[in-house]
């Protein structure tokens, strides 16, 4: 080992245990009498006590949420401190790495990004089973689990176990990307909104050929994506994926849908519009930063029809010129939406009690004071009186934010924003006001759009360590032989006579063990009461 990395490991290995406080290596705190933890009421401890919290944030936000008021209020009514301990998503994957090898952590983690599904069931010694201590000492999280079954069905790990604690975000729409048409364009043209792909197809003809955007040029893009073909783009064919793993239900049934007859048919009809010049001829070279100079061409709009989470986050002073529309019906005659009838609002590992956690009763009813509608909402955009206005009639409107700053990012600053436990019953969200023009608001304007035709989609089910052993292998071969396929038969066709041999070879690169997993996780998912 050279002695620079030598130095770096020790370093690296330093900065952890200063994170952690030398959880341990610190004295060993007596255990609380009944006396001191209070089963029920505020405050939780009658003598204070710290806990150390682990979360991390993006970037450079730093933790200027520990300004918010309902947090600081949290402290003095329930006795307990909270050290936290802050770290950037720039560079937690290697300080996660050392600090899962150290096998000392902090007491609690705090928020989804700090752990995924396979750190946490590849090191279950570490974490408490919360089931008990959710019966016990959570009654706001029990209550939402019975009003949202789909809580407690996400969080149950393959032995049975609740490691880790969800959340509910408020105010989520059910759609995810929705098609997006340049109303200009089909006003000038005297063309009406599309609703099958026939008529999309016409309209993307006209695109192309009658210069709507009327400089003079052949500019005109009627379709332009991402770097890979978007799978809401073939989404009037049946092929729906919120989760991006190439699972769809069909059925109640789990099916890899590369190897479906409705992809097949759905490349077919992008495999014609590509050879027409109606979509992008660069959709599967061009990256990020090539898409945006597009959508926000300088001089004049020049794309058609994409699918977007709401225009105008995408195409710069061309928004107003955009409009979002219903899905689109397929061939069989019926509309498929991605998204999820529950709502894009569920979350899992969202809090964790350590087994170096000395305090798990009392972590557990710090925890269940975050599962109630008004502690939701002021860990969401931030405190009522700084960010939320309370209204008469029990109503919450979200103030403006100071001049120089986004919303978005003035929520992010003064919460926890996507991190931590929350819930908001879906009752409640008729309290809550939110600007219908732009962000949040506008996105729950247009999901009704949508929201009709989404799809049950394959749920976020959770693996076993073998299971995770095993699916990259499967996965990196398998995915990589599909979206090779997928771009070589959109531009060159072909795809009858090529299919046959693409089947033969999904089955020797493991796709039916592939499914099998699949498939038996979401059995444990549904089986979960």
């Amino acid at each position: 080992m050279g002695k620079r990395l030598f130095i770096t490991l020790i370093l690296s290995f330093s900065m952890i245990f200063t994170l952690i406080g030398c959880a341990g290596k610190k004295e060993e705190a007596p255990a609380k009498t009944d006396s001191e933890f209070n089963q029920a009421g505020l405050p939780i401890v009658t003598t204070p006590i710290t806990l150390d919290v682990l979360t991390v944030r993006w970037g450079n936000m730093g933790d200027t949420f520990k300004a918010n008021k309902w947090l600081q209020d949290l402290e003095k009514e329930t006795n307990i401190k909270i050290n936290w301990q802050v770290m950037s998503s720039n560079d937690w994957g290697e300080q996660k790495s050392i600090m899962l090898a150290s096998g000392t952590l902090p007491d609690i983690i705090f928020g989804d990004n700090v752990f995924s599904d396979s750190d946490i069931v590849n090191n279950l010694s570490y974490f408490r089973p919360l089931d008990d201590y959710i019966e016990n000492y959570m009654p706001n999280l029990k209550a939402a689990m019975l009003e949202t079954p789909e809580l407690k069905q996400i969080s149950t790990f393959p032995d049975g176990k609740m490691y880790s604690l969800p959340a509910r975000l408020p105010s989520r729409p059910i759609t995810t990307m929705q098609p997006v048409i340049n109303k200009a364009w089909l006003d000038r043209l005297g063309l009406a909104v599309p609703d099958n792909i026939e008529d999309l197809y016409n309209v993307f003809k006209a695109f192309k050929e009658k210069d709507p955007n009327q400089n003079g040029k052949a500019d005109e893009i009627p379709f332009s994506g991402s770097v890979d073909i978007s799978m809401d783009f073939l989404s009037p064919f049946g092929i729906t994926d919120l989760n991006g793993n190439s699972m769809m239900l069909k059925n109640d049934e789990p099916v890899f849908y590369p190897a479906s007859n409705e992809y097949k048919e759905a490349l077919k009809w992008v495999h014609k519009l590509y050879s027409e010049g109606l979509i992008d001829q660069e959709l599967f070279t061009q990256d990020n930063t090539m898409s945006t100079a597009k959508q926000q061409n300088p001089d004049a709009a020049i794309i058609g029809f994409s699918n977007q989470w709401i225009p105008d986050a995408v195409f710069g002073k061309w928004k107003d010129e955009y409009a979002t529309i219903p899905s689109i019906a397929g061939p069989d005659g019926n509309r498929y939406q991605a998204g999820d009838p529950v709502g894009l609002s569920l979350r899992r590992n969202e809090f964790l009690i350590t087994t170096f956690n000395k305090h798990p009763e009392i972590s557990a009813r710090w925890a269940d004071q975050f599962y109630t509608n008004e502690a939701s909402i002021q860990n969401f955009w931030g405190a009522i009186g700084t960010v939320i206005e309370e209204k008469e009639g029990g109503t919450y409107a979200l103030m403006n934010p100071p001049e120089g700053t986004s919303a978005d990012a003035w929520y992010w600053d003064q919460s926890l924003r996507d991190f931590g436990p929350k819930y908001v019953s879906p009752g409640f969200e008729k309290n809550i006001v939110l600007d219908e023009t732009t962000g949040d608001g506008l996105k729950l304007v247009i999901d009704k759009l949508g929201r009709e035709y989404v799809t049950t989609p394959f749920p976020n089910v959770m693996y076993t360590a073998e299971e995770f052993q095993e699916l990259p292998t499967l996965t990196t071969d398998i995915d990589s032989y599909v979206k090779t396929n997928r771009a070589q038969w959109i531009i060159k066709g072909n795809i009858d006579q090529g299919w046959d041999a693409y089947i033969k070879q999904l089955n020797a690169m493991g796709m039916k063990r592939l499914l099998e997993i699949r498939t038996d996780a979401y059995e444990r998912y549904t089986s979960v009461k």
